[in-house]
């Protein structure tokens, strides 16, 4: 079982930016592709990005891509979700999770343990 923590969330207009950080506590992060999820009330929770163990290969959900940027920086055991333009319907707890490295899309968790997330709230 892996210790990812996720922060960052907030409050925000619509078209504002937040930037999300999935943090791990006592293991390489760094030897695993990372995935977001998110989950709004009423809705099944879903993929919105995932990366490759080196940061080399990112793919994004079809209502995300353009707007929300994935990245890794292994040195400092993180990984970040830049979202930009945010949307009413982006309004979700969002969480990280390991996920299967030889898959294309949608991203699949290697396990079924998941944090507390982060929340975010698009809303005018």
């Amino acid at each position: 079982q892996l210790q990812l923590v996720e922060s960052g969330g907030g409050l925000v207009q619509p078209g504002g930016s937040l930037r999300l950080s999935c943090t791990g506590s006592g293991f390489p992060l760094g030897a695993y592709h990372i995935g977001w999820f998110r989950q709004a009330p009423g809705k099944e929770r879903e993929g919105v990005s995932c990366i490759s163990s080196s940061g080399g290969s990112t793919n994004y959900a079809d209502s995300v891509k353009g707007r929300f940027t994935i990245s890794r920086d292994n040195a400092k055991n993180t990984v970040y979700l830049q979202m930009n333009s945010l949307k009413p319907e982006d309004t979700a707890v969002y969480h990280c999770i390991p996920v299967v490295e030889k898959n294309n899309w949608p991203p699949i968790p290697i396990y079924n343990y998941w944090g507390q997330g982060t929340q975010v709230t698009v809303s005018s």
